[in-house]
């Protein structure tokens, strides 16, 4: 590979995928998109880059892998070092850390166990999921964004589940009141270039998890 290449392996309605494609517009990266059949057919190159997990997103740096979405956007931001995404100060990224990761264990597992379920079901996974989107909104406060007047590492970690969220509601059968993380999310979409570029559309994310929701017969 030519020095200072970067390929992203990758699908496109993948949230972890939004996460390193929303960081890689935010440093004005340029690279080379290769979308994965991830049902089918998974490529040879992402089975050689990632033959551990065999999973997207890989970002590929002059011909090296890196796996896992909020470990390549933190590799994106120490490499290229214009326009952080993680705070400067230590104990603040900590934090950005802790509330990255509180969004993959609290948000997306909750929700995915509700997802997988009958439509419905999942009383205590709904609760569960309002709960810590509140606690997320409680740690957003008065700031435009988890990274103060600046989109960052939270945001980042976030944003893609926005688009999430009609179909958590409709497969779920009952209303994310949240209102302080849809007026972060909507300020995301309309202030944020690459947000707005990058989130899924709500109904393609409806119909691809109804479609995997029938594959598995739980519809």
């Amino acid at each position: 590979m030519a020095d200072n290449e970067v390929v992203l392996l990758d699908y496109i309605l993948s949230t972890f995928g939004i996460r390193v494609r929303i960081a890689l517009a935010e440093k004005g990266i340029k690279y080379e998109y290769k979308e994965q059949d991830l049902v089918n057919n998974k490529s040879a190159l992402l089975l050689e880059m990632n033959p551990i997990y065999k999973k997207i997103p890989v970002l590929i740096h002059n011909g090296k892998p890196i796996c896992e979405s909020l470990i390549i956007v933190e590799y994106i931001d120490e490499v290229w070092k214009d326009n952080p995404i993680l705070p400067t100060d230590p104990y603040e990224r900590a934090q950005a850390r802790f509330w990255a990761k509180f969004v993959d264990d609290k948000v997306h597992t909750v929700a995915r166990t509700m997802w997988l379920g009958k439509e419905g079901e999942h009383e205590a996974e709904k609760k569960e999921l309002i709960e810590n989107l509140k606690h997320l909104a409680d740690f957003l406060g008065d700031k435009p964004y988890f990274g103060g007047e600046k989109f960052g590492f939270v945001d980042i970690a976030l944003i893609p589940f926005y688009k999430w969220f009609y179909m958590y509601e409709k497969i779920g059968k009952f209303n994310l009141d949240c209102p302080k993380i849809i007026e972060w999310a909507e300020r995301c979409l309309k202030n944020v270039e690459s947000v707005a570029k990058f989130l899924s559309d709500e109904n393609d994310v409806y119909d691809l998890i109804k479609m995997h929701r029938k594959k598995i017969g739980v519809d």
